[in-house]
């Protein structure tokens, strides 16, 4: 991956960002709705605009307006089957037989360069997010996709392997539809640097215009796009340092939006702003801490689990969120229905993980405050935090000072965004705080953390029964009550390995200037409804009002 470039003072982003919506500018005129310019003040950069490729939510919020899938997750967020789901590049579809779907692409959609999208680019598609030297996180959910082929330039057919309940949504919500003919000369192994993912061309509603690095990206609204044209013209994420910037931006009026404002402090501060609407909405986030089980210290189960008993986890989610998150029972967020309090998880007892530590060599030294040791070697380990995330660097401290009653020396380690992520893909870390957003359906949101050899399971997490009972939850239990009790099982196995510490899944509240219309924060993906937002033409303010 590119080296990340370190952002300037939020001060300076902002004055670039007023110079550079000001320079070389003309009056706007509206057509109409087709009007205005949306700024998101965004915590930190992409990484790169290539969707198999990329790791980041902050990379897929700007793709996600560049390139469309075969059909969309519906309001009802439903996984199973084909209901409510909504049509994009494919017009319709049918089933011919229980294993055989067929999509039948809008004949009107385009890449931005001319050519028309066809099967062809969505068997080329279906490879490149399975080709393991591509390594897309989303490649074990389309295991149960034996082939994709082209019956002709406009219908493409997916064969599976057996029935399953989310046949349908693994065929279009886990791939980005890709143009073959600009990529299939790429290899495959240097799609993570590839030239296109910093000038990507799409087939969706806007275009890419620019990346200044440190700065900002920018989109222009495409108006020949077939499924009619966005209403607002441009679309800016400014990059800043952390999310306290970012909100800063927001209440000082050089940003428009926000999706995640965090604790209750920063949820005040913005609803003291009479020009900035606040939208609640369901979260599918979570955070937690991650161990690496390959390290030499987490590769013993029962310190892992010592460290999970002494972490006061409710008193922290107080400390942070004032009562807006709560302590999840596995890795999932407050979304998903499989969420239940009577899994079986490890509670905060430090006795017992004194008792661990101990039986496992660890030797108290002194008083408290003082690592234990073992064989010359102080418990110690260092812990990966982003620096951009306010959340997670408040959490980390909170750690520190817990973990170190019972004996454990933790050293926090705030790092760049882009070279934690590397980190974490080369395994080259001891244990970090992340944070996911997770996929509206549990299968795949677990699948592609915690399964057997998944791309997204940095923590290298393996147990043979909990991948059975994964397995038998998504696949095999084809009724709800045989998958509530996979899930449980599930779950309760992973909790008793310890492979991480489920820190909180908050409820969250995002916020977009009053003037921008028909605003709606999906919870999966929260700005995927940016194309059907408006500013109308009696609500426009100075940067509404030039274009490039």
């Amino acid at each position: 991956m590119r080296a990340p470039t370190k952002p300037p003072p939020p001060s300076l982003i902002g004055l670039a960002a007023l110079v550079a919506l000001t320079a070389c500018t003309r009056p706007s005129t509206c057509r109409g709705d087709y009007c205005g310019t949306l700024v998101f003040a965004a915590a930190g950069q992409p990484d790169i605009l290539l969707p198999p490729v990329s790791v980041q939510g902050l990379a897929r919020d700007v793709y996600q307006q560049i390139f469309l899938k075969l059909a969309d997750i519906g309001p009802s967020m439903n996984t199973l089957g084909d209901h409510d789901f909504q049509p994009q590049l494919s017009q319709r579809w049918e089933w011919e037989t229980p294993t055989r779907l067929v999509f039948h692409l809008d004949p009107r959609a385009r890449w931005q360069d001319g050519p028309p999208v066809t099967a062809a680019d969505v068997a080329f598609t279906f490879q490149a997010y399975t080709d393991s030297q591509v390594h897309a996180e989303s490649r074990p959910l389309l295991g149960g996709i034996v082939s994709v082929t082209a019956r002709d330039s406009l219908t493409a057919v997916f064969a599976y392997r057996e029935r399953y309940p989310e046949m349908f949504y693994a065929a279009v919500y886990h791939m980005y539809i890709l143009p073959r003919h600009l990529l299939d000369t790429v290899p495959r192994p240097r799609w993570a640097t590839a030239a296109f993912g910093r000038v990507p061309v799409g087939d969706g509603p806007y275009r890419f215009v620019s990346w200044t690095p440190g700065q900002s990206v920018e989109l222009g609204a495409d108006s020949t796009f077939f499924l009619g044209r966005p209403h607002i013209r441009r679309l800016i994420w400014q990059f800043v340092g952390d999310q306290q910037a970012a909100i800063t931006q927001l209440v000082a009026g050089q940003g428009d939006a926000l999706e995640f404002l965090g604790p209750l402090d920063n949820l005040r501060r913005v609803q003291q702003v009479p020009q900035l609407a606040t939208y609640p909405y369901k979260s599918s986030a979570y955070g937690y801490m991650l161990f690496n089980v390959a390290a030499p210290l987490f590769s013993d189960r029962a310190v892992r689990r010592a460290l999970v008993l002494a972490l006061d986890r409710d008193r922290m989610n107080q400390s942070v969120w004032a009562g807006q998150a709560k302590v999840p029972p596995g890795p999932m967020p407050q979304l998903w229905s499989v969420w239940d309090p009577a899994i079986r998880s490890l509670p905060y007892d430090t006795a017992a993980a004194a008792r661990l530590l101990a039986q496992r060599g660890w030797r108290a030294v002194g008083g408290g405050g003082s690592a234990r040791t073992r064989g010359g070697q102080k418990l110690a380990f260092e812990l990966l935090v982003p620096t951009t995330s306010a959340v997670r660097r408040q959490y980390a401290r909170l750690i520190q000072a817990q973990l170190l009653t019972v004996g454990v020396d933790v050293k926090l380690v705030e790092i760049e965004p882009n070279v934690m992520q590397d980190r974490l893909a080369k395994g080259n870390f001891e244990a970090a705080i992340l944070s996911y957003q997770a996929d509206p359906s549990p299968t795949a949101g677990v699948t592609q953390h915690w399964g057997r050899g998944a791309p997204g399971n940095f923590g290298h997490y393996a147990n043979p029964a909990f991948q059975r009972a994964l397995e038998a939850a998504g696949h095999g239990a084809n009724r709800p009550e045989e998958a509530a009790r996979a899930w449980r099982e599930a779950f309760s196995i992973l909790n008793d390995d310890a492979p991480a510490a489920w820190l909180y899944a908050p409820n969250l509240v995002a916020a977009v200037h009053r003037r921008v219309a028909d605003v709606q924060v999906r919870p999966d993906s929260w700005w995927a409804l940016v194309r059907t937002w408006r500013i109308p033409a009696d609500r426009l303010i100075d940067r509404d009002r030039v274009e490039r």
